[in-house]
């Protein structure tokens, strides 16, 4: 998934799951919109969805010192690249 889509796509979710219209890429989500624990919870379930996997509690730990977009669409990127990098590629 390119950076232009995961970025889309966090945006599509702020503004259905958390009725955060456009928020700005460097943003701090909490100061910003009131962004807070729970709303990162939710978040995280959605990152799941999106990616199609679970996250570990490490995972988890690692995404609550997030505090923008930008931050966010990082994460997903290093998650995404992670799993690949995981993932074996067959015999060879």
């Amino acid at each position: 998934m390119e950076r232009d889509a995961i970025k889309a796509a966090i945006i599509r979710i702020f503004d259905e799951k958390f009725e955060i219209v456009g928020p700005g890429a460097d943003d701090n989500l909490r100061d910003a919109y009131e962004f807070d624990s729970i709303d990162a919870v939710e978040l995280l379930h959605e990152i799941e969805i999106l990616l199609d996997t679970r996250l570990t509690q490490a995972e988890k730990k690692n995404a609550m010192e997030i505090r923008t977009i930008n931050q966010i669409v990082d994460y997903i990127e290093a998650l995404a690249r992670d799993r690949c990098l995981a993932t074996p590629s067959g015999p060879e």
